[in-house]
């Protein structure tokens, strides 16, 4: 039977700050069955964090629950920050963290960017892995960047006219490149407006319906300025990802089981990417949730990651 609702609110076992190096500190907390079978959130953005609800994906008397706020993201610190944060930063990261908990393989669990992180660490770790429930397919390819700035528009017109008229019109053709600058910009009137303007956008963007409660927490400031300075710090630097690697590279996983999860109408991510990362990965189940858009909190998305954290019980 399926669920309708996130598992009950809990509280971490425990929760420590793992010194990174270079002047990081990163935020983890573990929930759940303490000797329970190991399972990662991977938030997006990157630079979204994670929070109190990201618990609930998961059947806490099955599972060892980590959760845990990427470089510059959340309760990480140095907050915001952009120095030495890089995708391969943040694998390195992950793997530090599962040996620091004396986990030998543990599930992942990503959506949107968290998708893209959860394969570039199953890539480089295969023997890490057990499996994958992700969602929101990310491959981070620059026609992914470019549809974000500019491809939205199409769907969300409004939503992109604001987010573009934001700037002045001598610095509308590139968008990427002013909102950047403003971004990392040491004056807080300068870099905060820009973010929640960048935030707005995509929080406007992410999901079937119109959702002011979204749009509103995505403009909450330490939200808005984690989610938008660091996602174009990415953004300007290709993701540090090469743009055919996440699929070019699914031989290392291919074996592994895997849960794919989209909606349907998808505008943030669009559906095309799921079905090329299904297509390249015969041995996972592929589900289009067929009234939903990006976010995981949306009724048909939240049911399919659900359903597919308590199948893969049947795998422990």
């Amino acid at each position: 039977m399926s669920r309708a609702n996130l598992y009950p609110a809990i509280e971490p076992n425990r929760t420590g700050m793992l010194d990174l190096g270079g002047g990081h500190t990163m935020y983890w907390e573990e929930s759940g069955k303490r000797d329970g079978v190991p399972m990662v959130f991977l938030h997006g953005g990157p630079g979204a964090g994670s929070s109190a609800a990201h618990r609930r994906y998961f059947d806490p008397k099955h599972y060892r629950i980590v959760v845990f706020d990427q470089r510059g993201a959340g309760r990480s610190r140095p907050a915001f920050a952009l120095e030495n944060n890089t995708t391969p930063h943040l694998i390195e990261d992950m793997d530090l963290l599962r040996r620091h908990l004396g986990i030998d393989r543990w599930f992942l669990f990503g959506g949107s960017w968290g998708s893209s992180l959860a394969l570039a660490y199953g890539q480089a770790y295969p023997d890490r892995c057990r499996g994958f429930v992700l969602r929101g397919i990310f491959l981070c390819r620059q026609a992914e960047i470019d549809w974000f700035l500019h491809g939205m528009a199409r769907i969300f017109p409004e939503a992109h006219r604001q987010f573009i008229e934001f700037l002045p019109p001598a610095e509308r053709d590139d968008p990427m490149t002013h909102y950047h600058r403003r971004l990392t910009d040491p004056d807080p009137d300068i870099h905060l407006a820009a973010a929640r303007n960048w935030s707005a956008y995509e929080g406007a963007c992410s999901t079937l319906l119109p959702s002011p409660a979204t749009v509103s927490a995505f403009q909450r400031d330490s939200m808005a300025l984690g989610l938008a300075r660091i996602e174009a710090h990415y953004f300007v630097n290709d993701m540090f990802v090469g743009d055919d690697q996440l699929i070019a590279n699914m031989d290392r996983i291919r074996h592994l089981p895997g849960q794919i999860i989209q909606g349907r109408y998808d505008i943030v991510c669009p559906c095309s990417a799921a079905d090329e990362l299904a297509r390249a990965w015969p041995n996972a189940d592929y589900t289009v949730v067929p009234d939903a858009g990006h976010s995981a909190m949306e009724p048909g998305i939240r049911a399919a990651l659900l359903a597919a954290t308590d199948n893969f019980r049947k795998l422990t």
